[in-house]
């Protein structure tokens, strides 16, 4: 049994190569987005404990709160070192990386270069923001924000007080710029890329000091046990083999394990990421802040 905020298109991919390979062998799957993910984890402990065999996360935030109530259980693939060391801990590993970019319509003037230019009175009333208690990447960009030098929760009041709105979703980002309600927001390159392909009006910014860049981790739950522990541990090494992380990448996402090329990015492309460690054991502190401030 699986759960996943992983995006559809990757988690058919990857469970459809996996159950190719080990024949017999069926991947249940719950999906959702972060904020739905947890309650239904919660759920799950209020009605006989949790159901899931692995769990599959958008953000090292979300996971780490499924460390600290106990649910997951040490790495079981010791041998498997093929991952980054700063996109692993004794409990989850990562699968992917994501980045996070501003994205405006291609009509916008002046286009925007920095993430700091979201506060310009210039885009006043005309910026989108996704909600990081139901998106996990954009919990990211609250960890990073938070954290870095000159923004700090400083930054999402000037956001709030340039009348930038909160929409739900990383993709209802997307739609709301192409569609102009807004003309730019945080959002993740993949559905930007996705969206232009389709002919979308819009832009990727890749914004200085460079894109937020978060990794996807996956993790065996604490109370799974043979044979389903065996399974589990199985698809754990598909996702992390080159076929899986080549899934990955042909949908989309950039691999996390080197040798498998992953989307393009633009020439001198830099990317920057939170202190993780450092965010770990706040994460309904950041939460209740940007509450205070964002939504009100």
């Amino acid at each position: 049994m699986l759960y996943t905020s992983v995006t559809q298109e990757t988690i058919d991919a990857v469970v459809g190569g996996y159950e190719k390979a080990h024949p017999g062998e069926k991947v249940t799957v719950f999906r959702a987005p972060t904020g739905q993910l947890n309650a239904r984890i919660a759920a799950d402990q209020r009605s006989g404990g949790l159901r899931a065999d692995v769990i599959w996360g958008t953000d090292p935030l979300s996971m780490r709160s499924y460390t600290d109530q106990h649910l997951l259980a040490p790495w079981p693939l010791p041998q498997l070192t093929s991952v980054p060391e700063q996109y692993r801990t004794p409990e989850f590993w990562g699968t992917r990386l994501l980045y996070l970019v501003m994205v405006a319509h291609k009509d916008l003037k002046p286009q925007p270069t920095a993430w700091t230019d979201l506060t310009n009175s210039a885009y006043r009333g005309k910026v989108a923001v996704p909600d990081p208690a139901f998106a996990g990447s954009a919990f990211a960009a609250l960890g990073y924000f938070s954290q870095a030098p000159g923004m700090g929760m400083d930054f999402y009041g000037a956001l709030r007080a340039n009348g930038a709105k909160q929409v739900a979703s990383i993709p209802d980002v997307v739609t709301e710029v192409a569609q102009g309600r807004y003309q730019l927001g945080i959002t993740l390159d993949s559905g930007a890329r996705t969206a232009m392909k389709k002919g979308s009006p819009i832009v990727i910014v890749w914004p200085k000091p460079g894109a937020i860049v978060l990794y996807s981790p996956i993790a065996m739950t604490a109370q799974t046990a043979r044979p389903t522990g065996s399974a589990a541990r199985e698809f754990m090494r598909y996702v992390l083999s080159t076929e899986g992380q080549q899934h990955i990448a042909d949908t989309g996402w950039q691999p996390i394990i080197a040798g498998v090329p992953g989307p393009p990015q633009p020439a001198g492309a830099t990317s920057v990421s939170p202190d993780w460690a450092a965010l770990f054991g706040h994460q309904q502190e950041l939460l209740a802040t940007y509450r205070s401030i964002f939504v009100k």
